[in-house]
């Protein structure tokens, strides 16, 4: 197990609204503006919050024109993800 790597990870997802973003990205994938629209949240907070799961690794954006497309790096979040809900 690569403990760095694990923890940068675990540490992004411990916000609420990082983990919120990544469940809707799991079961949607979302642009940047309906994840303001369904958050409630700034643009600028969303950006945030995005930047910082892009830095550990668990979504990536392709850019379509001038939105950016947001999903998960990897299957593997999925499952993450569903032991993360049968926790809370």
């Amino acid at each position: 197990m690569d403990y760095p790597k694990s923890a940068t990870i675990l540490r992004a997802l411990g916000h609420p609204a990082r983990l919120q973003m990544t469940v809707g990205i799991a079961k949607y994938g979302c642009h940047v503006a309906k994840i303001v629209e369904k958050m409630g949240l700034p643009q600028s907070t969303v950006s945030q919050h995005l930047a910082t799961l892009r830095s550990a690794g668990i979504v990536t954006y392709e850019k379509k024109g001038l939105k950016a497309c947001y999903r998960l790096t990897d299957k593997k979040f999925n499952k993450l993800l569903k032991i993360l809900g049968e926790i809370g």
